[in-house]
């Protein structure tokens, strides 16, 4: 058997548990395993990160930074966009197939032990989401790395990536989501989100409505932790447009750094840039320590985050980006505005069942000329039809596609059909991975052919 046949059987495996939205607010159980595993998760640093949106972004500029500043790094994120080997990231590329393997053999041992304890205690077996945490310190320590950015899966406090002990906690803005899980205020899930701060542990935060930050700052001075705001202790001080990204002059816990390039679209970005550095200062020294001038523009011109903004295809352009919610969906229209000059826009829209497809309607109708509704090949799937219904009643023009493909092409053939029009496919995480296949399986780059 190969090594890509043995780490997609590991993935097989982890498919057969309950799924990523099978989420009980506990965190016990991942533990468990943990110990039995001599508590792999203790044997490097963790930034860990938890908001609403931006956190994957955040993070990836984050781990570009420490990899410029010569440490070792592990990024665990999710969900992935084409294969979940890209959910565990070592020194900034996925995770060897062999790696994968060999972390599995070494779990494996242990989780019909955890199973069967939790069996006589009347509790289901462990989750998809509990293994896939647990694989990703383990494959961490046997890197091994120095730093391991952490992203949360949901929430925070009861999240399994919360057995880890995080020397930095960051916190992106905090919105309404999963607010069936998590609660239906802004104080209510910055309450769960605060559950990532560790005692003594330094603290960075975005600008937050004034009920998260009250939590936050209550939360850190009860565990004893320092905390940095943007727009207080630190923020972006200038953002341009430049080709393919923006320049940034970022006023950090430590120092200025100006002018500064970031080849990611959407101001956004730059927002999260300042974060990133933010947690960066504060990792490497106590109260925030400068990061030399070259290791920034190093760091900040490694960075990447597919799927957010990302070019997929030219004549037409067309961009794919995974705003999945109201709050995500609101940056994504500033950023067609503020970062392209187009003047009309195709969107290709497909949103999940379980997502505010009424709140990204919303945001993004008033952006498009013509929405292309589409499915979203999950067995959570929204129907199209409604979507469509949804863009009509917000005073937008919609026609209905069944499949990505179709919708796609439709888009493509629209936009080529007359000057200054460009194409943005959104709405789900899924749906941005599907894109991205699809634009490499048939060339995007190459231009539309009818």
């Amino acid at each position: 058997m190969s090594d890509r046949d043995r780490a997609d059987a590991v993935y097989a495996a982890l498919l057969e548990r309950a799924g990523e939205r099978w989420v009980q607010p506990r965190k016990e159980r991942t533990a468990r395993i943990l110990e039995l595993l001599d508590d792999p998760q203790k044997t490097y640093r963790v930034v860990h990160i938890t908001g609403t949106n931006g956190k994957t972004s955040t993070a990836r500029i984050i781990e570009s930074l420490l990899r410029a500043h010569g440490l070792r790094t592990g990024l665990f994120s999710s969900p992935h966009l084409e294969r979940f080997t890209e959910r565990i990231m070592i020194d900034g590329e996925p995770i060897a197939d062999e790696a994968i393997a060999e972390a599995w053999g070494e779990i494996e041992p242990f989780i019909g032990i955890v199973d069967a304890e939790l069996e006589a205690a009347g509790d289901a077996p462990l989750t998809f989401f509990e293994l896939l945490t647990v694989l990703a310190f383990v494959a961490a320590s046997d890197a091994p790395v120095d730093v391991l950015v952490l992203e949360v899966g949901m929430g925070g406090a009861w999240d399994s990536t919360n057995t880890a002990d995080g020397d930095v906690a960051v916190f992106t803005p905090i919105a309404i989501d999963h607010a069936d899980r998590l609660g239906d205020t802004i104080e209510k899930i910055a309450e769960v989100k605060a559950g990532i701060i560790k005692e003594g542990a330094a603290v960075v935060s975005a600008q937050q409505p004034a009920e998260a930050t009250e939590v936050l700052r209550r939360v850190a001075a009860e565990k004893n932790a320092t905390i940095a705001f943007e727009g207080e202790e630190f923020g972006l001080a200038e953002q341009k447009l430049a080709v393919g990204g923006q320049l940034l002059t970022i006023k950090g816990i430590a120092g200025q750094y100006v002018e500064e390039y970031l080849p990611l679209h959407g101001a956004h970005q730059g927002h999260n840039a300042a974060l990133a550095l933010a947690a960066v200062e504060s990792l490497i020294g106590a109260g925030g320590q400068h990061i030399a001038d070259g290791i920034v523009s190093d760091g900040l011109q490694g960075a990447t985050s597919p799927g957010r903004l990302q070019l997929l295809g030219v004549a037409p352009t067309v961009v794919v980006d995974a705003a999945h919610n109201p709050h995500g969906a609101q940056a994504l229209a500033q950023s067609l505005d503020d970062s392209f000059d187009f003047d009309e826009w195709g969107l290709v829209l497909g949103v999940l069942a379980d997502k505010d497809a009424a709140g990204i309607v919303e945001a993004l109708v008033p952006a498009a000329a013509h929405v292309f509704a589409t499915a979203v090949d999950s067995e959570r799937d929204g129907d199209p039809d409604d979507l469509a219904d949804l863009v009509e009643r917000a005073g937008g023009r919609a026609t209905v596609h069944p499949a990505l493909s179709d919708a796609a092409d439709a888009a493509r053939e629209w936009a080529a059909s007359a000057d200054r029009r460009a194409v943005v496919i959104a709405g789900s995480v899924v749906l941005a991975g599907e894109a991205i296949a699809l634009a490499e399986d048939e060339d995007w780059k190459s231009g539309w052919r009818s």
